[in-house]
Order: structure tokens, then C-alpha cells, then sequence
């Protein structure tokens, strides 16, 4: 079971969690973020497992819970994905305009991810920026590896049991990394 679910941070971050939650908040510009998530998590699990934190700092369920999550943001959209099937990345961008994209692309793209994006038509180009940047994401993030190991990945050649999937939904560009087969469609997709 794979569940996909979306919602703002503005709306999720004023939601009811347990006091305890609250005090776990981190202050600052995170917080938002932070309880949003929480929210979302109670959303779809009632009552919500307690959470542990991996090597890199990776949240998951405690071992005695058969579920894995993954969170991720981008500007006022926060999506969860939620498993039963094992470890799970996601990501979510809003597809939205970047002076230095192609600079980004040069440092930390594959050859491969290159190809697709010159395979495009110059005005689909950074959408397909946005698509490549958010399957890599999703590929780290599956891994509970850092940001900085986006370089490292080349989505164009995954050798592993693990599948990739991704949808364009209006601005936001959604990838998910899955260890079973899953293609991720809107219809998929549910919103809060």
C-alpha cells in the first residue's frame, strides 16, 4: 500500500497535535514545516506512532510500527508518502523560475539527466529541471541520505529493485521512490 497525500502549510500548521508535539516543535522558520508534517502524519494514522530519527536524521516510525513515511515541502505544499511495502522517498517542488537552474544542472546532473533535458523543447527545459531535480530528491531521500548526495544519483540509470514514479500536478512536480512497483498518478493523489 503506498498513499500520497497533499496539503498546505499554512492550513496543516495550525492544526490540533497533542501538546507534547508542540513542545518537540523546533522554533524559527522550521516550525511551520515541522507541525504541518506532524498534522498530515495524524491525518493519515490515528493514533500517531512515535517518531525516531535515523543516522542522518531521517524521521521514521519506531520499529514496533510496520509503516515508513517520507515527507517533503516546497514553498506553502507539504506532501507525505505513506508505506507499508518499506523504506519511501518523496519530493515536491513547485515548478517555478531559477536564474542559475542551468548552472545547477551542470554541477550535479548526469550525463543522462542532460540528454533529457536538451531532449526538450527550449521552453519545457526547466520543467524538466524541476521533474529530474525532484526524481533525485526522491532517490535520496528514499536512502535517508542528505541533500548533498544528489550529485551522487542518476535517476536515468536506477540498476536497484527500487521504482521511481512522478506526476506534474498543476506547478508542483511530485516524485516518489518506492522499494516495490508504484506509478504515481493525480489520481493517486489525495488532498487535504
Amino acid at each position: 500500500m503506498y498513499r500520497i497525500v497533499l496539503g498546505k502549510v499554512s492550513d496543516l500548521s495550525t492544526g490540533v497535535l497533542p501538546h507534547a508535539l508542540y513542545e518537540q516543535a523546533p522554533q524559527g522558520a522550521r516550525r511551520a514545516r515541522w507541525l504541518a508534517g506532524r498534522v498530515l502524519l495524524s491525518h493519515a494514522l490515528s493514533p500517531l506512532p512515535d517518531i525516531v530519527y535515523g543516522e542522518q536524521g531521517k524521521p521514521a516510525f519506531s520499529a514496533d510500527t510496520p509503516l515508513w513515511f517520507n515527507l517533503s515541502h516546497s514553498g506553502d505544499d507539504i506532501a507525505l508518502l505513506l508505506s507499508d511495502e518499506g523504506e519511501v522517498g518523496c519530493d515536491i517542488e513547485v515548478v517555478r523560475p531559477r536564474e542559475n537552474w542551468k548552472t545547477l544542472a551542470n554541477t550535479v546532473f548526469s550525463l543522462g539527466e542532460h540528454a533529457e533535458i536538451e531532449a526538450e523543447h527550449p521552453d519545457h527545459q526547466l520543467a524538466t529541471f524541476w521533474r529530474i531535480w525532484t526524481r533525485k530528491e526522491a532517490i535520496v531521500k528514499q536512502r535517508g541520505g542528505s541533500a548533498w548526495q544528489i550529485v551522487s544519483v542518476d535517476s536515468t540509470t536506477l540498476t536497484t529493485s527500487l521504482s521511481v514514479s512522478q506526476c506534474q500536478l498543476e506547478t508542483l512536480s511530485l516524485a516518489v521512490c518506492t522499494p516495490t512497483p508504484f506509478t504515481l498518478t493525480a489520481d493517486a493523489v489525495q488532498r487535504l
